[in-house]
């Protein structure tokens, strides 16, 4: 006895095909809540950036999914690959972009490159082979730029068997690379911030050494020339809250002297 099968009313299949959409797009938010929430509780580049790539490649099934920073100024050149979601022991590598001619690409010019089938396309030929045997589909390659300057791209690679990418998966990427190009100069901030202050404590404590030593050699200068037997005969008559209280306001002068002079807040 035949078979039939029954095709889907074109009706059915629209509001299939809706059903769908709105799926893709309810993941597409909570994926870009998870990233805001991970990117602003992070206080260093490297947590930010393994979050973004774990983020998407998690979301969108992905062959391969990276981070990369380009140096200041660099076109072309000294460009890092910070992380990769799947490798995520790779930290600071050093790539060779005659492989990557699609990151050179957006990197120059500033732009989304988009390349829905990249077995075909002519610029990535020399590595078609790589590419047939990890069977991948498309790659997109978005910018991150800060105050109009390129520092880095995300780089999305998809399966031939997983779904194309859409425009709204691009533009979600857009958003997402603007949302991380913000929290790594937040984070680049703060990094030069803690330097900063990690110098000028350094500095404190030299001039605080420096003030001891000075003040040591002078108190010694003043009463190495003098009669000791008298000093030494009264020495166990001082009580130790006496000397307690002499170092006391001798460490705090020193430490002004240290600070230019400038009083220490009261304690609280």
């Amino acid at each position: 006895m035949p078979e039939y099968t029954t095709a889907a009313p074109p009706e059915l299949q629209r509001l299939q095909d809706r059903i769908d959409e709105l799926e893709r797009e309810r993941a597409r938010l909570l994926a870009l809540v998870e990233i805001v929430r991970d990117v602003t509780g992070a206080l260093h580049y490297p947590d930010i950036v393994q979050s973004v790539t774990r983020r998407l490649g998690h979301l969108f099934g992905l062959d391969r999914c990276s981070v990369f920073l380009a140096a200041r100024g660099a076109s072309g050149s000294g460009v890092h690959l910070v992380a990769s979601y799947e490798d995520p022991s790779i930290r600071n590598h050093v790539v060779d972009l005659s492989r990557y001619p699609e990151i050179r690409r957006s990197i120059e010019t500033g732009q989304v490159v988009y390349i829905p089938d990249a077995l075909s396309d002519p610029a990535l030929s020399a590595v078609a082979h790589q590419l047939a045997s990890r069977r991948v589909r498309s790659i997109t390659v978005v910018p991150m730029n800060w105050q109009g300057h390129v520092i880095g791209t995300l780089f999305l690679r998809t399966y031939r068997e997983g779904l194309p990418f859409t425009e709204d998966d691009v533009e979600f990427c857009r958003v997402v690379a603007e949302v991380t190009s913000r929290a790594l100069r937040v984070a680049h901030r703060l990094e030069r911030l803690q330097a900063r202050q990690g110098m000028q404590s350094l500095l404190v404590a030299d001039r605080e050494r420096a003030a001891m030593l000075s003040f040591l050699r002078r108190l010694l200068d003043t009463f190495g020339d003098r009669e000791t037997s008298l000093g030494e005969s009264l020495l166990p008559r001082v009580s130790a809250q006496e000397i307690d209280r002499m170092v006391s306001v001798a460490l705090t002068v020193i430490g002004q002297e240290a600070r230019g002079g400038q009083e220490a807040p009261p304690a609280r």
